[in-house]
């Protein structure tokens, strides 16, 4: 027996001290506000997005990638945490991550296992920022801005990050592992681009949302239509010619993304080590331009949750590069991704899991069929409170608070853009009870959920 404990001390000191060429290394992108369907590799009609679709080309795209909170700070809270709302209990902008929480977070427990580690750009998370945690930290809780002054020049938020992401990048060697993670403000609401991107799109007449009209509009419940999302709308695209330049000034900030991308990459490729690096790209939300008569995210429909997702892994198999997932990926896969790709024992009860398996061979024997959402960020009680379930077919959504009661059921297969709410439809009685009872079940196994807390009234509510 002693022996055998002798054993297993020193492989558990041969893993801890291994070289760094056997530990990957990796690098997280995180964007704000970004829809699924902005990137060309993703089929958009104009934008262009070559370093992004790189990512795609020698890596894994996951065609349905969703969030569970489309809210920035509680969806970078689970990025981290691989947890729900519910089990990291960060509900809203002031609230930190709890210490027991933070200490399983990624980062942390990469930090344990001997990385290095580099944070810049929107942490988004409230309380006082883990900037001790990393080896090289310039982040912020709040919105931040999307110009810098350095040197007596003003710089986009974006090219800032980029310079901060080379500098980490020019300090990383072979002989220990990093994790770099670079939280982007663009394209956050209002949009506003790098000069250099300003002419960009100019001329282009981008179609208006199918859903974007009165009649689809008219169908919406009236706390619906009074929501923040109606009232965006308004101040920021209230008319057809407002609209188009709205959209323009969205893509533009995702092209000066791209071109931050494609920096780091080539960054990477200069010091060698792209081989040995795990690049994850993706965002903590989507974000309504005009579907459904919406500006902002918050709701459970799918421009609000669905984000892109691509991984790229040098290491992978030659079959899977350059493919694409159908089976549902989440924000909380993130975490235990990274964890599982680096040996390091996953923590229990993380909700989300690793997606290694679908990496390696495009599917995997087991996978989740459904997912759960929640939506508890009132905004001055202009958000409607939301939960859902959405699986490879069906979403059912319901709004808590709301009297009378108020629920959808969606067909996705038929009606992907939501347009024919069929809860009340006789026909579909029977899927609307399976729905209900799997939304029960969900809500049995997390419990309550984490509300945000009540502060005084002088203190601004931060713009989601």
């Amino acid at each position: 027996m002693r022996h055998l404990i002798c054993v297993t001390v020193l492989l558990a000191a041969l893993i801890q001290s291994a070289p760094a060429a056997e530990k990957p290394n990796f690098i997280l992108m995180v964007t704000d506000d970004q829809r699924a369907d902005c990137l060309s590799c993703a089929g958009h009609s104009h934008l262009k997005t070559p370093n992004i679709d790189r990512l795609a080309t020698a890596g894994v795209k996951f065609d349905n990638a969703f969030v569970t909170t489309a809210i920035c700070c509680v969806s970078r809270a689970s990025i981290m945490t691989g947890l729900y709302a519910r089990k990291h209990k960060v509900p809203d902008f002031g609230t930190p991550l709890p210490p027991e929480v933070l200490a399983n977070s990624f980062p942390a427990l990469l930090k344990k296992n001997g990385y290095r580690l580099g944070g810049f750009g929107k942490w988004g998370i409230g309380g006082e920022a883990p900037k001790n945690l990393f080896d090289e930290w310039d982040a912020w809780g709040g919105q931040g801005s999307f110009f810098h002054k350095v040197d007596g020049q003003q710089i986009h938020n974006t090219e800032y990050l980029s310079r901060q992401a080379e500098k980490f990048l020019d300090g990383c060697t072979a002989d220990q592992p990093f994790c770099l993670v670079i939280w982007y403000k663009g394209p956050h609401d209002p949009f506003l681009p790098d000069l250099r991107d300003e002419k960009l799109f100019a001329g282009v007449t981008f179609p208006t949302p199918k859903t974007y009209n009165d009649d689809h509009f008219a169908k919406l419940p009236e706390f619906i239509q009074k929501s923040e999302g109606r009232t965006r709308l308004k101040k920021r695209h209230p008319t057809p010619e407002v609209y188009q330049e709205f959209v323009r000034q969205y893509l533009r900030c995702v092209a000066s993304i791209d071109r931050s991308v494609g920096r780091i990459l080539d960054k990477l490729d200069s010091k060698k080590l792209a081989d040995d690096t795990m690049v994850i790209f993706t965002s903590d939300h989507g974000f309504f331009l005009g579907e459904h008569g919406m500006s902002g995210k918050w709701l459970a429909h799918e421009e609000s949750i669905r984000v892109p997702l691509l991984i790229r892994y040098p290491k992978l198999p030659e079959a899977t590069r350059g493919k694409s997932v159908s089976q549902i990926a989440l924000n909380v896969d993130i975490a235990p991704t990274i964890l599982d790709a680096a040996g390091v024992e996953i923590p229990a009860g993380t909700d989300g899991g690793s997606l290694r398996g679908l990496l390696e061979t495009g599917a995997a024997r087991k996978w989740r069929e459904d997912f759960f959402y929640e939506h508890h960020f009132p905004f001055r009680g202009r958000i409607p409170r939301t939960e859902a379930v959405r699986n490879g077919r069906w979403k059912y959504i319901t709004y808590q608070g709301v009297d009378p009661a108020f629920e959808e059921l969606y067909d996705l297969s038929t009606d992907p853009l939501e347009e024919h709410n069929l809860a009340a439809d006789p026909k579909q009685q029977k899927q609307l009870a399976l729905m209900r009872d799997r939304y029960q079940k969900w809500v049995g196994h997390f419990g309550p959920p984490v509300l945000p807390v009540e502060r005084p009234a002088k203190r601004k509510t931060k713009q989601p």
